[in-house]
């Protein structure tokens, strides 16, 4: 082989890598939810009546409506000051919803409606010690970004507030998965250390718990 036809051999190689890494790249994107939808749903009784935990998940997809609605309700913007669907203490608003697809890892932004991408890659399977969690479509991962608390005292305050927190908006999941006929379960199963290195999360961000959420299975 001479050495022009090597070099056009590497040239082609070197192109056919860059386009398919752009082309994945741009694939991978911030994803605009749809407007959420905050009418109807079952009675808050018979939803409370209704609410349970499971582990038992069909694989098929959510569709972005129900998800924008499921995010809403966990800890979307419900006043036009910027306060949310559960309390945070101090309204520090604390708690990041990151929520892992087969398409990869977003974080939810609340205030724009959004899934923020951080990273391009499944990471269900990480989720929990559970396989549950890499069947369900949804894993939502509570995060506490601490650095927020900034009158928050001790640690053992912090970490209180944080697990307070967390509760009120793992509630709201459940009650919406309740009205929607939705499985869902809280689970603390999880090597955090583990999955805050693959996430890159600061010191200051906690992983709290995580939730799947998906169809039940049949």
């Amino acid at each position: 082989m001479n050495n022009i036809t090597f070099q056009s051999i590497c040239s082609v190689m070197i192109f056919v890598f860059m386009f398919s890494t752009l082309t994945y790249g741009q694939e991978f994107k911030a994803i605009k939810l749809p407007v959420p939808q905050t009418a109807g749903g079952k009675p808050l009784m018979q939803a409370l009546k209704e609410r349970h935990s499971s582990r038992d998940f069909s694989d098929k997809k959510l569709p972005l409506q129900t998800l924008s609605n499921l995010l809403w309700a966990g800890f979307g913007v419900n006043r036009p000051n910027g306060h949310r669907t559960a309390p945070s203490a101090v309204n520090w608003q604390d708690i990041d919803i990151y929520v892992a697809l087969q398409e990869g890892l977003y974080v939810y932004d609340a205030k724009a409606n959004m899934l923020n991408p951080v990273l391009a890659e499944d990471i269900r399977e990480i989720t929990g010690l559970q396989p549950f969690t890499q069947v369900a479509p949804v894993d939502l991962i509570y995060v506490s970004d601490q650095s927020r608390m900034t009158r928050a005292g001790s640690q053992e305050q912090k970490d209180l507030y944080s697990a307070a927190d967390t509760g009120f908006i793992s509630q709201n999941v459940y009650l919406f998965c309740a009205s929607e006929n939705l499985a869902t379960v809280v689970i603390a199963m999880v090597d955090k250390p583990a999955l805050a290195k693959k996430m890159g999360l600061k010191p200051e961000q906690k992983i709290m718990l995580v939730q799947p959420v998906g169809y039940p299975k049949k």
